[in-house]
């Protein structure tokens, strides 16, 4: 048994159109079940909607709620609600791709570098473009630049700016990804372990890591999670507040 087998890609339906590969993998089947159980969870708790939410719909309001205060109002402030439905979307697609990882036989789509990269870019894609659009290129640009600098600090500080602009999705990527791949690779450990030691007896060790990791990476879930729809939050807050 290969330890990283859980973590390798092996395309299920081989698909490329004009020399891309874009061939159906197990972290793609996951994206598509997660969406449909985010949409199918939508629809039915928005259904029959009542003035007293009950069962499901009062679990999706909480949520909503927390997360339009946590992380719209209280990091962007008013102007930030525009972008609530982004920043709901991505905390429930990511939060749900990690739980699903948890499932036996499953697969972490949010444990792959191509996906974490890809959620990242589009955050990347948002900061930029919220910022043009609302103060224009030029100005925009300029806010890069901290007023009453020294001109001869401009070629330094310039390049930085840059720089600090694409090491922010960066890290957004790496980080949920890095998160995701070790917590199930210490849960993999722990099963190739109960495997190898053959003996219920000694096995008894492992087993109990493995259900103290399991349980300790729903937290880790919900936490990832937040913080990478946080941190989008953020930076997309600097993008409407440039002034700041």
């Amino acid at each position: 048994m290969h330890l990283l087998e859980h973590f390798e890609l092996h395309p299920i339906v081989e698909l490329h159109l004009f020399g891309i590969d874009m061939s159906i993998t197990k972290a793609v089947i996951m994206m598509w079940v997660a969406c449909a159980l985010l949409f199918i969870l939508s629809i039915i708790a928005t259904r029959r909607s009542r003035l007293i939410p009950s069962g499901l719909q009062n679990i999706m309001e909480v949520i909503i709620n927390f997360l339009r205060n946590s992380l719209v109002l209280e990091t962007m402030g008013k102007e930030g609600l525009p972008w609530f439905p982004f920043i709901a979307t991505l905390f429930l697609f990511i939060l749900i791709c990690n739980l699903l990882g948890l499932i036996p036989g499953s697969f972490t789509a949010t444990s792959n570098i191509n996906v974490t990269a890809a959620l990242a870019i589009m955050v990347f894609l948002a900061v930029q473009g919220v910022g043009v659009y609302k103060h224009g290129p030029i100005k925009y640009l300029k806010g890069f630049i901290p007023s009453g600098i020294p001109l001869w600090i401009l070629p330094i500080m310039i390049p930085i700016e840059i720089i600090s602009q694409f090491a922010k999705p960066f890290s957004l990527a790496i980080r949920l990804f890095a998160n995701m791949l070790a917590g199930h690779g210490v849960i993999l450990v722990f099963l190739f372990l109960i495997l190898s030691l053959k003996s219920f007896i000694f096995a008894i060790l492992p087993l109990t890591g493995v259900v103290v990791m399991s349980a300790f990476e729903i937290f880790v879930a919900g936490i990832q999670a937040y913080i990478f729809t946080i941190l989008a939050a953020m930076y997309i807050s600097a993008a409407i507040h440039i002034e700041h």
